[in-house]
C-alpha cells in the first residue's frame, strides 16, 4: 500500500469490493483448479462474480492517445463495477511485462487499481497494483 499522503488510498467500497472479488477467484481456482486457458477462468470468474451479484464486463477497450490523437487500444480482460481492472494470467510467475501492461491498462482508462490474477498454481495468485 502507498504510504505517501499524495498518493491514491482506494475507499472502503472499493475495498469491499476487492475482497468480493477475491472471493470469488478462490472459488474459482477451487473448483476449477489450474491448468485451463486464461479464457476458461475469464468465463469462470465472470460467471462468478455475477453469481455474487458484482457486475463486471469482458475485454473492455480503452483508448491510448499520443498528443491529442489516439494512437490505439488497450484490452482489458475484465472491468469490474467500471472501478477495478482483473487482469488474468496462467503463467508460473509474474514477470515485469505483466506487470507494466496492467500499469498501462490503469493509465488508458483512468482507474486506480487493479488485480493481477494468476491460476497456473493450485491456489490462485494476485498482485495488486495501484495508479497514483
Amino acid at each position: 500500500m502507498n504510504t505517501n499522503e499524495h498518493e491514491y488510498e482506494p475507499t472502503p467500497e472499493l475495498e469491499r469490493l476487492v475482497e468480493r472479488v477475491i472471493g470469488a477467484v478462490y472459488e474459482v481456482s477451487n473448483v476449477l483448479g489450474c491448468g485451463f486457458l486464461e479464457k476458461v477462468y475469464e468465463r469462470a470468474l465472470i460467471r462468478e462474480l455475477a453469481l455474487r451479484g458484482v457486475s463486471a464486463k469482458l475485454h473492455v477497450s480503452f483508448p491510448v492517445s499520443y498528443k491529442g490523437a489516439r494512437v490505439g487500444y488497450y484490452i482489458a480482460d475484465i472491468v469490474v463495477e467500471n472501478s477495478l481492472i482483473l487482469e488474468l494470467k496462467c503463467v508460473d510467475a509474474f514477470s515485469n511485462t505483466d506487470i507494466a501492461q496492467s500499469i498501462n491498462y490503469l493509465r488508458a482508462s483512468g482507474l486506480h487499481l487493479a488485480l493481477l490474477i494468476n491460476f497456473q498454481k493450485p491456489k490462485a495468485e494476485w498482485k495488486r497494483l495501484i495508479r497514483s
